[in-house]
């Protein structure tokens, strides 16, 4: 009988375990995909492919043991060679192939030319082909950082005792109400997918006080925009015993503060791939009342909006801009929404209850964070819901952790792929999306 103990041993080196320098005239062992060969005649560069970059590879006629013949863009391979020193290759070292061993072969040609810096075709092209179109540096890249981003929140909010939880999707109403939902039929009974995790976060503040996940949300908007996705990742958490929602926003931005400094030191090649020189500003992240702003943008752009219960689009960018403008500032907190346009859990301000102890995130002028500070008194609760014209049937569940009692708390829930799409410079959510949903897209 055999038996496994433990990582499996391998004979083969990653890039960032060989020292050019130190280990010069060594034999080693390399695999990865063939992403670029650039035939100079009696001698080769083959680039290979792998998990943390691209290596060169030197074939030279009558030194290596094959003709170029026998290998194509995209055959994955492991080749044994000597380590040489060289400045001008990545990493400050090539390997001067002696021989190889073909682990698989191309069926057909590649549909797209991956070994560009930049993919030059179409987003569509991008998204009919996206297992081929993500082999390309530059799109390896931004989901390198999508990566940090999620890394960074859960050890960011691990660090500060949350527990991370994990929610159904199914469900049978929804914490957001309204007519955005997917419908479905569940064995013979109606369900829905969910909106958010919302109500779930909640009832669980009442077990561990501070709670987080990082998971799917869905949306049957039938918007088409560079902005919406109709399933996309949410980063949630929820914070019991808080003493305001600006501890939410404090929170926040503790995140942010982690995030991009991980970024800046364990992303630092992906950062230079994307020609990303400086991360945003976050060491201090202003923040303005929902009625302030539009009167400051009204007054500086001379601009009327019609929407007074909530911000245009055109309004959340023109605040992003005066906010970079008059105060360097890449992050802006909004503020104090109207309660007409927030849920129904949502905490009403004790000094004006037209408006809710709530907040919006923009970074560069487009929202990627909703959250605020939720109602926890049972009798408040179903008073808000009645006023609301709502009924309790289906919420009994949720409703019975706050009969039960809770403590003050809030929460929030970042757009994962809003975020990573402002933070690579990219202007549309698709671009930092692995497989996108919306309204003309179910495939790959």
């Amino acid at each position: 009988m055999k038996m496994i103990t433990g990582v499996a041993k391998k004979d083969t080196l990653e890039i960032g375990e060989i020292d050019g320098a130190a280990m010069d005239g060594c034999e080693v062992k390399v695999n990865g995909a063939i992403h670029a060969i650039r035939d100079m005649g009696e001698v080769a560069f083959i680039i290979l492919r792998k998990r943390d970059g691209l290596m060169q590879c030197v074939w030279e006629e009558g030194v290596s043991d094959f003709s170029l013949k026998d290998i194509h863009e995209a055959s994955t391979v492991e080749f044994t060679g000597i380590v040489r020193p060289d400045e001008r290759a990545p990493h400050g070292y090539e390997i001067r192939i002696l021989a190889l061993r073909i682990l698989s072969q191309p069926a057909a040609p590649m549909p797209l030319t991956i070994s560009r810096k930049r993919l030059n075709t179409s987003l569509e092209a991008k998204l009919n082909y996206r297992p081929i179109a993500l082999r390309n540096i530059n799109e390896r890249a931004k989901f390198k950082i999508q990566e940090g981003i999620t890394r960074g929140f859960r050890d960011f909010l691990y660090s500060q005792g949350f527990t991370e939880i994990h929610t159904p999707k199914l469900g049978a109403k929804s914490a957001e109400g309204g007519a955005n939902l997917f419908r479905l039929e569940y064995f013979h009974r109606p369900a829905i997918l969910q909106q958010s995790p919302q109500f779930y976060k909640q009832m669980m503040v009442g077990v561990y006080d501070r709670v987080f996940e990082t998971a799917p949300v869905f949306r049957a908007e039938k918007h088409n925009t560079k902005r919406h996705l109709n399933e996309y990742t949410s980063l949630d958490f929820e914070i019991g015993y808080i003493d305001s929602f600006e501890d939410i926003m404090a929170m926040e931005t503790g995140f942010l503060q982690y995030t991009m400094g991980l970024l800046a030191r364990e992303y630092a090649d992906e950062l230079e791939i994307l020609g990303i020189r400086k991360l945003p500003r976050t060491d201090e992240i202003p923040q303005v009342r929902f009625d302030v702003a539009k009167d400051m943008v009204a007054k500086k752009y001379d601009r009327q909006f019609r929407n007074p219960f909530d911000l245009e689009p055109e309004e959340e960018l023109l605040i992003g801009k005066l906010f970079k403008e008059e105060y360097g500032a890449d992050f802006v907190f909004v503020t104090h929404y109207p309660s007409r346009k927030r849920p129904f859990y949502a905490m009403d301000d004790p000094e004006d209850p037209t408006y809710t102890l709530s907040f919006d995130l923009l970074m560069g002028g487009l929202e990627i964070t909703t959250g605020g500070q939720r109602i926890h008194d049972y009798q408040m609760l179903l008073d808000k819901i009645a006023a609301r014209g709502m009924e309790t049937e289906g919420m009994e569940h949720y409703l019975s952790a706050f009969k039960h009692g809770m403590p003050p708390h809030g929460g929030l829930g970042i757009g994962l792929e809003r975020l990573t799409m402002r933070l690579i410079g990219e202007d549309n959510v698709r671009e930092a999306t692995l497989f996108p949903r919306d309204l003309s897209r179910l495939e790959p």
